[in-house]
């Protein structure tokens, strides 16, 4: 069984938790375990943290998540500046010192997913942030 989502969101503070929600009960309702799906939950939140806080343009973003049983992969899409994806969104640079209160998303989504990469949009401002975990326990 494959399960998609795509949603188109509000870029404000009450959309992450609903995106995380909804994911992780398609999740869920396949079987995957819980620290799976929490690992999943904690990478796709600060994906949207990152669009929410820092994309400067557009009022929305869109959230794509594909999972196929064995595999979950999410496309996190804003539609911020051009140079998005080299600096001004947080996404390159050094890594955050280890008692910071931010800026440490990108270590995180590392950290927690098999797969990660940033790149900006074909031929439309923005950036998008992709990902990738085995389902497998």
């Amino acid at each position: 069984m494959e399960v998609v989502l795509e949603m188109t969101l509000p870029r404000n503070a009450e959309s992450a938790p609903l995106v995380r929600h909804t994911l992780d009960a398609s999740l869920r309702g396949l079987g995957v375990g819980s620290e799976i799906r929490a690992d999943i939950a904690l990478a796709l939140g600060e994906a949207c943290a990152n669009v929410i806080q820092h994309a400067a343009a557009g009022m929305e973003y869109e959230v794509r998540a594909r999972m196929d049983g064995a595999r979950c992969v999410v496309d996190v899409i804003d539609g911020g500046t051009e140079d998005a994806v080299d600096g001004a969104n947080g996404w390159e640079g050094a890594p955050a010192p280890p008692l910071a209160e931010s800026g440490r998303g990108l270590q995180l989504m590392r950290a927690f997913t098999e797969e990660l990469h940033i790149a900006g949009r074909v031929h439309r401002n923005g950036s998008i942030v992709h990902f990738e975990k085995s389902l497998a326990s």
